[in-house]
């Protein structure tokens, strides 16, 4: 089974699944046969997303912004202070999580993490 997230101004709609027949060629799956498919049945624009992450960088969830520049699927910011890892697109604490201790939350009022 093949994912598909349909970008509706930048931004994910929806995620549907599709069988692997309606995205491959001679039984290779492509991604922009899938996205054709998608879009002959439902309309909109479509692009491939991946449970393991090994394409377009995450699984795409909806809210999730797609960068069309980076070609990734990047998760709503979820604190102002936090910053975009550009090797992953994903976003992390300005400050480590420490590694003993714990568990631990984030304090955006001091950008510091706290023992919950």
């Amino acid at each position: 089974m093949a994912h598909f997230a349909e970008i509706v101004n930048g931004i994910v709609a929806r995620v549907i699944v599709v069988s692997n027949a309606d995205t491959a060629s001679n039984g290779v799956e492509d991604g922009a046969i899938g996205a054709a498919f998608c879009h002959n049945l439902l309309g909109g624009e479509w692009v491939q997303t991946s449970y393991n992450g090994n394409i377009r960088f995450n699984y795409a969830g909806i809210g999730y912004t797609y960068d069309t520049a980076r070609d990734a699927f990047i998760a709503p910011k979820p604190f102002a202070s936090w910053v975009l890892d550009e090797a992953t697109c994903r976003w992390g604490a300005p400050v480590p999580m420490p590694s003993e201790g714990g568990p631990w939350a984030w304090d955006e009022g001091t950008e510091s993490w706290i023992a919950v």
